[in-house]
């Protein structure tokens, strides 16, 4: 506990306050992905039903931990393809075959991590859902 209160009294430039705006700038970025990404609602939405199935089918802690991973992991995803798109967009306004390249590599990472995690999600969800059956 020392070394952490050590750590946020540094005088070094990374006061608390700098860090407090930091996390403000990072919320400002998540409430930027909710009022302009669609597809950011939509992995929110399908999120909230993971937590709402997990609830519901008592999920274990281990399963837990790969649903939040898998989550985060989605939302991290679609939050760094929309800064990458908005990057590309603000360089080149026109078309250019490596501005393409760049988004469409981007939004692999998302789809790649999205299949991904509805494979866990099967695995996790859907044995329980059998045997409710």
């Amino acid at each position: 506990m020392i070394l952490l209160n050590f750590a946020f009294m540094k005088n070094d430039g990374n006061s608390l306050s700098a860090r407090i705006r930091s996390f403000r700038y990072a919320f400002r970025g998540i409430a930027t992905l909710f009022r302009d990404e669609r597809n950011f609602k939509i992995h929110c939405v399908l999120l909230v039903i993971a937590v709402a199935l997990g609830i519901v089918l008592g999920i274990s802690p281990a399963e837990w931990c790969v649903v939040a991973l898998c989550c985060g992991g989605v939302l991290m995803g679609e939050a760094l393809n929309s800064a990458v798109e908005a990057l590309c967009d603000l360089v080149s306004p026109k078309y250019h075959p490596l501005i393409k390249k760049a988004k469409d590599v981007a939004a692999a990472g998302v789809l790649m991590m999205a299949f991904a995690a509805a494979t866990c999600g099967i695995i996790i969800f859907l044995p329980k859902i059998i045997d409710l059956l």
